[in-house]
């Protein structure tokens, strides 16, 4: 291998859009109800800029992720959090419902499970790159000569990455989103 090539290792590797990330020291103090009204009045323009640069999390935060199969970089695409209501649409989507006659009510039978990871990974793929791969028409007609059934760019995903790729991806995408898998870190907070 020359020193130009890259060496690859077979997996999904994650490649992070933040160079560093800053450490902030904090500071555990007691307030009265008075000097807590002064602080949150003295910190309010910083509350809600605050809020504003929180909300713009889906289109700042990226990951990009690699898929590399047999020492190749077969190809990457970039990832975004999703927001709860982003998971729940394509719960929704791709569960089955079925009408509970004593409840009154439809009850959830079974989530396509396959179809429902698909939908995530498609949904947090930043839109420039789900244009490249999953909806580029050239990609579809490609694997359709090769007799696979493609009917959208969740069909692209299922063919393209294996089983245990889409599990690293949507680790990712969890983490990114701000679910911990660190459960002793979460009751810290």
């Amino acid at each position: 291998m020359s020193k130009n090539e890259k060496e690859y290792k077979p997996g999904v590797a994650i490649v992070s859009s933040f160079e560093k990330e800053m450490e902030t020291k904090v500071e555990d103090q007691e307030f009265s109800k008075e000097e807590t009204k002064v602080q949150m009045r003295i910190n309010e323009e910083d509350f809600i800029q605050g809020l504003i640069d929180a909300a713009g999390y889906s289109t700042e935060e990226t990951q990009r992720m690699e898929i590399i199969r047999e020492g190749r970089l077969y190809f990457a695409f970039s990832i975004r959090p999703l927001g709860s209501e982003e998971y729940e649409r394509c719960k929704k989507k791709y569960t089955k419902y079925v009408r509970n006659k004593q409840l009154g009510m439809k009850l959830p039978e079974d989530t396509d499970r396959i179809k429902y990871q698909s939908a995530i990974i498609y949904q947090a793929t930043i839109e420039e790159d789900r244009e490249k791969l999953w909806d580029n028409r050239k990609v579809w007609d490609a694997l359709r000569a090769k007799e696979f059934q493609i009917m959208n760019g969740l069909d692209v995903i299922e063919y393209t990455l294996k089983a245990g790729e889409k599990d690293k991806v949507l680790e990712c995408i969890d983490k990114l989103s701000g679910f911990e898998a660190d459960l002793e870190e979460v009751a810290k907070n």
